[in-house]
């Protein structure tokens, strides 16, 4: 296989969330991340800088926009996010607080 066919394979292995036979499975925790845009290096610099969050999410549930978001119907609350984010933009909060 050609280089450029590998890539081509790694990139038709993206994910995008979908509703599936599980449903909108953001309602299986209480607690969710919640990212501090003052101290998101991507928000702050307006740049595709870091992503990390979004990198490292086993979900496609963090996007790579410029500021990320996060689509909560679909989050489970794993918190692997808050431990990857180098600048600590990112915490986990109770529901209620989002």
């Amino acid at each position: 296989m050609t280089e450029e066919k590998d890539y081509q394979k790694i990139l038709a292995s993206v994910q995008k969330p979908v509703e599936g036979e599980a449903g909108k499975t953001g309602s299986w925790s209480t607690i969710k991340p919640k990212i501090n845009l003052d101290k998101c290096i991507v928000a702050k610099m307006e740049k595709n800088v870091c992503h990390f969050c979004w990198l490292y999410c086993p979900e496609p549930i963090i996007t790579r926009t410029i500021p990320p978001r996060i689509l909560y119907d679909y989050c489970k609350g794993c918190g692997i996010c808050v431990e990857v984010c180098p600048h600590k933009a990112i915490e986990m909060v109770e529901e209620s607080e989002l």
